[in-house]
């Protein structure tokens, strides 16, 4: 017992644990969490991604409806087509961020 790690201590689930957690406290030590403002930036700048790209469909497919004559054919496809855009562009920017 001469303070130095066991070879057994490297399989042991509650040494892994502690080990992890401490080195979590660490990081969280070295990176400090975002402040409140910084977090409704994000989610509001998030509602944009998507709002923005399905606006813009539902604005371009209700111009294809009038000049198609349609009801509301294009306008109900772009604006699914839009949404999807805009929430994989906001996917994309959560795995960044």
């Amino acid at each position: 017992m001469n303070g130095e790690p066991h070879n057994h201590d490297e399989h042991d689930p509650l040494v892994r644990a502690a080990r992890q957690g401490a080195d979590r406290d660490r990081r969280a030590a070295a990176e400090p969490e975002p402040s409140v403002l910084r977090r409704l930036a994000q989610i509001g700048v998030l509602g944009w991604v998507i709002v923005t790209p399905t606006l813009i469909g539902v604005f371009f497919g209700r111009w294809l409806d009038r000049q198609f004559h349609l009801e509301m054919f294009w306008a109900a496809a772009l604006m699914v087509v839009g949404f999807a855009v805009g929430f994989w562009s906001a996917w994309k920017w959560m795995q960044k961020a």
